[in-house]
């Protein structure tokens, strides 16, 4: 582990600095294991893979972990030969490459590392940091890149230095956490004083609300999720074959189709047939899986915002409902 990676984390729960003990082990005889341990011998957390880890194995964000490491490079734009994920990013963020460029950035909720990539391209050192075990997805997705540190932990409790990040973004993750607005408020403790911030979530209105992920998710969100997962790789064809005919329909049929439970991008993102299948599965589980699922609205987040002290806000649409700002 490098030492500048080291100097930034800390005990998040005593936020005393951590000492890094190597261990004997390797891994692919060149990533060492090890634990990181504070001075008074307090808390010790253990480091695998050279990714450190602050949680325990078994979370509700398990879905997720499980999703990314079987489609671990799907999302990729490197894979996909598209900038779907580039395109989100900046119009989300509105930052560019030259500002991004030697800082220390902070990915809440990487998964697999569609967004790291990008923030890695413009020359940041990148911290991607999820709850769920999608931190191996991403470790190994970017091995071989010297500015990216994984670390698996806990939004509520950060384990970094206050005033370390000149930027930091959560995309597509705050709806998904037991408390949206306790986990929002924890960020821009670790961002350096003009830092910038973006986040995003799920926009909940009465239109959103009638989406069938609502009404079913009560009882798809209780099935084990290996299972609901194999069912829905069987079912997501045929569903998105029936979305794509009913879609054809003169008039009403982009509105009835959303009755059909599945992610269906035909027509909106540029994907081969396998691509597109792909997407839909993913995105049709993230859907029906999550134990949390929090849509907010544009009022709720700007009054979070402003109660953190966030200056130059603005809240816009950018495929989910964006929220970003300065500290």
């Amino acid at each position: 582990m490098k030492k500048e990676f080291i100097e930034i984390l800390c005990c998040p729960k005593s936020k005393q600095k951590l000492i890094f003990e190597k261990s004997n082990s390797k891994i692919d005889n060149t990533i060492s294991s090890g634990t990181l341990k504070t001075a008074d011998g307090n808390y010790v957390y253990q480091v695998e893979n050279g990714i450190p880890r602050f949680v325990q194995k078994n979370n509700y964000a398990d879905s997720f972990g499980m999703q990314w490491n079987l489609y671990s490079k799907t999302q990729l734009d490197s894979y996909s030969g598209f900038d779907i994920s580039a395109k989100r990013f900046w119009s989300a963020t509105g930052w560019s490459v030259k500002e991004l460029k030697d800082k220390w950035v902070l990915d809440v909720g990487c998964g697999s590392g569609r967004f790291a990539e990008i923030a890695l391209n413009a020359g940041a050192k990148v911290v991607a940091l999820d709850y769920s075990s999608a931190v191996d997805a991403c470790k190994n997705n970017f091995k071989n890149h010297n500015n990216l540190y994984v670390v698996q932990g806990n939004i509520f409790e950060l384990p970094f230095d206050l005033n370390t990040f000149s930027f930091v973004y959560s995309l597509g993750v705050l709806q998904h956490t037991p408390d949206p607005e306790k986990a929002f408020k924890s960020i821009p403790e670790v961002l350096k004083k003009g830092g910038g911030i973006c986040v995003d979530y799920y926009e909940k209105s009465f239109k959103s609300m009638l989406l069938p992920k609502y009404w079913l998710r009560p009882i798809t969100k209780k099935i084990p999720r290996d299972t609901l997962f194999g069912f829905l790789r069987k079912v997501t064809p045929f569903l998105l074959s029936c979305s794509n005919f009913i879609g054809k329909f003169p008039l009403i049929g982009s509105l009835l189709k959303r009755i059909i439970p599945v992610a269906n991008y035909n027509g909106i993102l540029p994907l081969s047939q396998k691509q597109q299948l792909e997407w839909s599965l993913l995105d049709t589980f993230d859907w029906l899986s999550p134990e949390h699922d929090h849509p907010q609205t544009q009022k709720t987040i700007k009054i979070w915002m402003e109660e953190v002290g966030l200056r130059d806000i603005e809240i816009l649409k950018a495929g989910h409902l964006v929220a970003r700002g300065r500290k």
